[in-house]
């Protein structure tokens, strides 16, 4: 009987092994697959030729454009101006062999374990949050995402009249459904 149970203890520990391994994968390097999936699937679409060198060059192009954890990622590697190291050629090179993306990112975690540690912030959902529950951090990060600012704000209530202000200009549906205007 005893002979029994361990082999049942063996058996669902090896069932539940790989699956728990597998989901770990699943989130690992959030930031960096995401944007270097997207990155090449541009590269694809607008035919570039697959050169280290040209991907490097657009790659560099893909960053200055890149904001928040994106413009982090392309910080560590070493694509933006005021980038203390440069790793570029980590992310050219095995791209231009057509390597999956989910590899060069283990790769670059390897050099630089932050990489992969990055993580996209949850997305507010603007037509069911109650702005004046939101601090106001958040409510700053809701118009750096729409690339506005507030100049002269000072209260809460100001960048709450803001956003309200502009949500019609960056999120139509939103601003019909809410009823606080």
């Amino acid at each position: 009987m005893m002979l029994y149970l361990s082999g049942v203890y063996i058996v669902v520990t090896l069932a539940l092994v790989p699956s728990s391994i597998h989901s770990a994968k699943t989130g690992d390097c959030e930031v960096c697959v995401n944007f270097l999936g997207r990155f090449y699937q541009s590269l694809k679409d607008n035919d570039v030729k697959f050169t280290s060198a040209e991907i490097e060059k657009a790659f560099i192009k893909a960053c200055k454009d890149a904001k928040g954890k994106e413009n982090r990622l392309c910080y560590y590697i070493g694509a933006t101006s005021d980038a203390a190291t440069k790793m570029i050629n980590e992310v050219s090179k095995p791209m231009s062999y057509h390597v999956p993306v989910e590899k060069i990112c283990e790769k670059l975690k390897k050099k630089d374990s932050q990489i992969c540690e990055l993580k996209y912030e949850k997305e507010l959902d603007l037509s069911t949050v109650e702005l004046k529950t939101l601090k106001v951090k958040e409510l700053k990060k809701i118009l750096e995402q729409w690339d506005e600012t507030c100049k002269g704000c000072v209260e809460k209530t100001d960048f709450i009249r803001k956003i309200q202000e502009l949500m019609p200009k960056y999120a139509l549906n939103t601003a019909k459904s809410r009823t606080e205007f």
